[in-house]
């Protein structure tokens, strides 16, 4: 599977503090963000998946949530993970 455990800890880890801090802003669009680049590589090699394309764009809209809420909430934090993840924001 492309997504375990220990796969998740390390995102965690590193976008959001530790490893327990699963609910920080920051660790839940670090993950997003991994989900999306995996379901878009999907998407390149089974255009007709459309089930996956929904899901791709109900994750990109959560992601678009997080991250406005972040920019109303601390905009330097907003930018450190913008630049970190190198989305075009």
């Amino acid at each position: 599977m492309y997504l375990d455990t220990a796969k998740k800890q390390e995102i965690f880890k590193k976008h959001g503090g530790s490893e327990s801090n699963t609910g920080s802003a920051e660790g839940q669009i670090a993950l997003f963000s991994f989900r999306i680049a995996h379901l878009t590589e999907h998407l390149k090699k089974n255009r007709k998946d459309y089930g996956t394309q929904r899901a791709l764009q109900l994750l990109v809209g959560k992601r678009r949530s997080l991250l406005d809420y972040l920019k109303a909430k601390d905009i330097e934090r907003y930018r450190a993970i913008v630049k970190e993840l190198g989305l075009r924001r």
